[in-house]
């Protein structure tokens, strides 16, 4: 049995913010909000203690390798259109993993 596990990072830039405060007020709030609407798990990876740039990332874990694609997608364009910061940079990957190792042989 094979599943396919999707990683999506972003790095988001926002120079014209002044204040860590500021910036986590802009970048919070979207990672909290892609949680509720993707079944992603989702992360503030680097950049907490810079002021103009954050580096953000979700992963997903499915049987569906074209379900996980499809919702990396639109969860990294929900990311996209906040308009609040800028992307610069997207890094994709979609791994087919083998479970066979993983899970207990059920039935036999």
């Amino acid at each position: 049995m094979n599943a396919y596990l999707g990683l999506y990072t972003a790095r988001l830039e926002m120079p014209w913010v002044s204040s860590l405060k500021e910036k986590r007020a802009l970048v919070k709030p979207v990672v909290e909000r892609l949680r509720s609407r993707y079944p992603v798990s989702a992360a503030r990876l680097a950049g907490q203690d810079e002021h103009g740039w954050e580096v953000v990332g979700f992963s997903l874990l499915g049987y569906d390798g074209v379900w996980v694609e499809t919702v990396l997608r639109e969860a990294a364009d929900f990311i996209a259109a906040q308009g609040e910061f800028r992307v610069v940079e997207e890094r994709w990957s979609i791994e087919e993993v083998s479970l066979e190792d993983t899970l207990p042989q059920w039935g036999h």
